[in-house]
């Protein structure tokens, strides 16, 4: 007779992930799609995932970073996030840049609030070999164990509040990630990364629609490449919305991503057997905000912050004519209203706002002071520089190298050609309506970060410069409350020369 052999059958998990969340509490209009329907909202992103929960067994649920910017992130510390997270019984955070938006003593205080572990495997208090954060967790559900490292990029070191982060340095992730896989690889059946690397992501809402703005992932295929071990590499920073999961060739990571802002929910189903996924299937999910009722409690929870700031946050300033919109990679109309509003006030030749510093689009109709929080979030103040026109010609061949979206401009009209070698694509440029002279000094207004070289543009970081200590976001408030009434800004200031 023969011997019968026991076939065990292959485990199943359901991973939801989400990136990029950035604050975005709220429904937004997908002005994109036709008809314009509305998409995320916290809660109703919540509400969606409490359904996929009640249908899939042994369901995760992870964020790769930048849970924190905008409005009430800004009133709130970030608190309101962690509390949101909370709430939505997330397993394990990785940390992002801008989660040290309001330092890192700040977030420590944060992370201390939560019951999920908060990963970040290569940040180390500077110059020595304590952590900041806890390096990895095993996390067990019906007998099935995920090991979960958290990392961060040495890209998305490079964007975050340096001064508010001084205590800390962000090591090389690899070895670091090799070493703790290698640890866990024995004693779990599943190795997932948290990571938050690559090239920043595009600032606009519309970038699902935009494929020529879209970040690749090289970085992540990299990463996975050289580290063994991993199953599920879960990215973040890049905003690279990936509609079906990608297989590393080297090692076999499943890379995944999201587009950020709660627009599309994350949904990876893997079968595995003896440590190995056999199979897979995976999609981002569009959070509809109309078919889904928002969840009572995280909804509850936003609208008290909103009611406890409400003075900070709720106060109308003026009205809008038109929606001003963003573009990372090309001349945008929220862009244009900013720059005039930096050159106006502090009467300039030129003012830059770089388009990585615009976080929300203004909508149309009244526009309040939390509005206007979550367009430019960030605690800069206003500088004012003196520069040459051939530092100006310097500043404008970064942009259009596009490796941190193009830099929103007033006071100016400059031609650039992509198809040129990066650092020769400015055409021709005049400020004002005579054509630029290399040796003539202009003055210069912009925000602090870009005037300490902040987002690569290094031109400005040893020029003398003189800054206002009143908040950007507060200069922004006071010109809407004495315009009352904002039209469009007049547009073509960047334009793409057509062969």
């Amino acid at each position: 007779m023969a011997k019968a052999y026991n076939q065990t059958p292959p485990k199943e998990i359901t991973i939801l992930y989400t990136n990029d969340f950035h604050s975005a509490f709220d429904p937004v209009p997908a002005y994109w799609l036709k008809d314009s329907p509305k998409l995320g909202g916290a809660g109703q992103l919540s509400t969606m995932i409490g359904q996929l929960r009640a249908k899939e067994k042994n369901t995760f649920l992870f964020d790769a970073g930048d849970m924190f910017t905008g409005m009430l992130s800004n009133v709130s510390q970030g608190e309101l996030l962690m509390e949101m997270m909370m709430s939505m019984h997330y397993d394990a955070m990785g940390i992002g840049n801008h989660e040290f938006d309001y330092g890192s003593k700040n977030f420590l205080k944060q992370i201390n609030r939560v019951p999920f572990p908060v990963l970040g495997a290569n940040i180390f208090y500077k110059g020595t070999e304590i952590p900041y954060a806890r390096p990895y967790t095993i996390l067990e559900k019906n007998g099935i164990r995920l090991g979960v490292i958290g990392i961060i990029g040495l890209d998305a070191f490079s964007v975050l509040w340096q001064e508010g982060s001084a205590d800390l340095e962000f090591r090389d992730p690899v070895p670091i990630t090799q070493k703790i896989v290698a640890e866990l690889k024995p004693q779990v059946d599943l190795i997932v990364v948290l990571a938050h690397q690559g090239k920043t992501g595009p600032q606009q809402t519309d970038a699902e629609a935009r494929p020529e703005v879209q970040r690749d992932v090289r970085e992540d295929i990299d990463f996975c490449s050289v580290v063994p071990g991993i199953d599920i590499y879960i990215g973040g920073h890049a905003h690279k919305g990936m509609e079906r999961p990608y297989r590393e060739p080297v090692n076999g990571a499943l890379i995944v991503q999201t587009y950020g802002y709660g627009t599309r929910l994350g949904y990876l189903k893997v079968q595995f057997k003896d440590k190995k996924i056999t199979s897979y299937t995976g999609e981002l999910l569009k959070v509809w905000s109309d078919r889904y009722p928002a969840d009572s409690l995280v909804q509850a929870k936003i609208n008290a912050y909103k009611e406890k700031f409400a003075p900070q946050i709720g106060i109308p300033l003026g009205s809008l004519k038109n929606r001003l919109v963003r573009d990372y990679m090309r001349e945008s109309s929220l862009g244009c209203f900013i720059a005039d509003v930096i050159r106006e006030t502090t009467n300039t030749d030129v003012a830059f706002e770089n388009a990585g510093g615009l976080r929300a689009d203004l909508p149309q109709g009244t526009i309040t002071n939390g509005n206007v929080l979550d367009a430019v979030p960030f605690f800069n103040t206003l500088s004012v520089l003196e520069m040459t026109g051939k530092q100006i010609k310097e500043v404008l061949e970064q942009s259009f190298s596009l490796e941190r979206g193009m830099m929103q401009v007033s006071g100016l009209k400059a031609w650039y050609d992509l198809k040129k070698p990066v650092g020769k694509r400015l055409v021709r440029l005049q400020i004002g309506s005579a054509p630029v002279q290399d040796s003539k000094i202009y003055r210069v207004g912009t925000n602090s970060f870009i005037a300490d070289g902040g987002d690569l543009y290094q031109t400005f970081h040893d020029l003398k410069k003189v800054n206002d200590k009143t908040p950007f976001s507060t200069v922004i408030m006071d010109h809407i409350k004495k315009t009352k009434i904002i039209q469009a800004p007049e547009m073509n200031r960047l334009i793409p020369v057509k062969n």
